[in-house]
């Protein structure tokens, strides 16, 4: 049984013997970073005079790109534009490309003024609801799965459905999926969709 499990299928040996693999991998890599910088150069753009409610010591320069290879067993990478974590204080915007499932932009948020983002959430409700946005419903920031069970989207008519979620919650991840067969994203629109949807999250984090 055990020798048998290390065996390599017809399908594993051809994508072994592939020598354009790795190359095709390594190309769409480079490419993928380009997108995400020329992200960070829009949104930069985008924060420049804008008025939000932040933690103390929020600084919107500090960013971070980041690739690694194991999210649930998949390569990504991904902007952290504007980027704030200190102690129990969040307030990050992550563009964040998960090989083999999508693109997601999130807002993570928690700490000092988490009670304030929930009030705005509800209060401003029918500003942030019907534009692709979801709520996410996992234990954690750090789940990216979606669907039923991982998120919730806000839709005009499940604002009572999110006022409960709501109450439960000690930290806030609003997030905007989008398929990687997506037009924009082939065409490597990622830096409009982040700005776009960065917009679309204004009426719950600025005064």
């Amino acid at each position: 049984m055990m020798a048998q499990s290390i065996v390599f299928t017809e399908e594993e040996t051809a994508l072994l013997a592939d020598a354009q693999f790795f190359p095709k991998r390594a190309a769409i890599t480079t490419k993928i970073r380009t997108m995400l910088e020329a992200t960070l150069r829009a949104l930069r753009h985008e924060l420049v005079g804008l008025s939000l409610v932040v933690p103390p010591d929020f600084d919107p320069h500090i960013h971070q790109l980041v690739k690694g290879e194991h999210l649930e067993d998949f390569p990504y990478q991904y902007l952290d534009c504007p980027k704030h974590f200190s102690g129990g204080n969040k307030f990050t915007f992550r563009t964040l490309v998960w090989w083999g499932h999508h693109v997601a932009y999130a807002l993570l948020l928690e700490g000092s003024e988490i009670r304030r983002y929930k009030r705005q959430l509800l209060g401003r409700f029918h500003q942030l609801a019907g534009r692709d946005l979801e709520l996410s419903l996992a234990p954690s920031l750090w789940e990216w799965k979606r669907g039923e069970g991982y998120a919730l989207p806000i839709t005009h008519d499940r604002k009572a459905q999110i006022a409960a979620v709501l109450a439960e919650r000690s930290f806030l991840k609003v997030v905007r999926y989008v398929p990687l067969s997506d037009p924009r994203v082939r065409e490597g629109q990622l830096a409009q969709v982040a700005c776009e949807t960065f917009r679309s999250m204004h009426p719950l984090v600025t005064p």
